[in-house]
């Protein structure tokens, strides 16, 4: 972090993501006076960060060390031409607009640009995201190692091996928290339909996914082995298991279906 410190860091868009990551830099020790946001609809939470030095929508450094792009996908090409100066450059642009292409970076900034392009999820606004990340080849491994540290202050990182496999991230972790908040939805409607208060239904559904997905986390044991702890021969579970488990009309074709369709939408809003 000390090349943030020194040649400061800018960050376009500062919605939710961007927010989330602010704050765990600011955690982290980062001086709020080495970034730059640029945000037209700035938060009282972000117009507060200038009372410590941050800098808001104030002229940016020659050659800041990064530019995070964490704009709306349909407002790139209206705010990332101001940033063509810094192109062809040492300034890394680190990239967490869904379903930009690397090339579209290196078309409006250079083909000469360090370009890191990622994947986060939202649960990176407590603090437990995970996100994938891939570099052209002009971003060197110090590149990508500065990537991953500023990545990790609002969860987990996994690099990539090149940049198609952008759109499958996306269909798991990146649309993922989504397909779960449904499911959440779903265990509870079902409890309200076999008879408990819709409140108590969705409290229990609600901490049932939370424990179980940290349980999956932290045990050392693998999700099928987890399943087997919970499932007795002949007993309830095993009973509710035939029904998601089964090949042709469970949970296993229809997470298929679901995911190929989110990395399906993935491409063409690459193309």
């Amino acid at each position: 972090m000390d090349k943030v410190k020194e040649r400061g860091l800018v960050l376009l868009g500062c919605g939710r993501m961007g927010s989330a990551m602010l704050a765990g830099w600011l955690a982290r020790g980062l001086p709020a006076g080495a970034v730059w946001v640029q945000e037209p609809q700035p938060s009282d939470w972000l117009k507060a960060r200038t009372g410590e030095g941050l800098h808001l929508n104030e002229t940016l450094p020659a050659s800041p060390a990064v530019v995070l792009v964490a704009v709306k996908p349909q407002m790139m090409h209206e705010a990332l031409p101001a940033l063509a100066p810094l192109g062809n450059g040492k300034t890394v642009f680190l990239s967490v607009a869904a379903g930009i292409p690397i090339a579209a970076y290196e078309q409006m900034l250079g083909s000469d640009t360090p370009v890191i392009r990622a994947m986060p999820n939202t649960p990176a606004a407590v603090g437990r995201g995970i996100t994938a990340l891939a570099g052209n080849a002009c971003a060197g491994a110090d590149d990508m190692a500065l990537a991953e540290t500023l990545l990790s202050a609002v969860g987990e990182t996994v690099r990539l091996e090149n940049e198609s496999q952008i759109d499958a991230v996306t269909g798991i972790s990146g649309s993922g928290p989504a397909y779960v908040f449904h499911l959440i939805e779903c265990l509870a409607a079902a409890g309200a339909a076999e008879g408990l208060p819709p409140d108590l239904a969705m409290r229990l559904a609600r901490a049932t996914v939370a424990g179980a997905g940290h349980l999956a986390e932290v045990s050392g044991e693998g999700p099928d082995e987890l399943r087997r702890n919970v499932t007795s021969p002949g007993g309830t579970t095993e009973a509710a298991l035939g029904v998601l488990m089964d090949e042709r009309t469970g949970l296993p074709p229809l997470i298929r279906r679901t995911v190929h369709a989110a990395v399906e939408r993935s491409k063409e809003l690459g193309r």
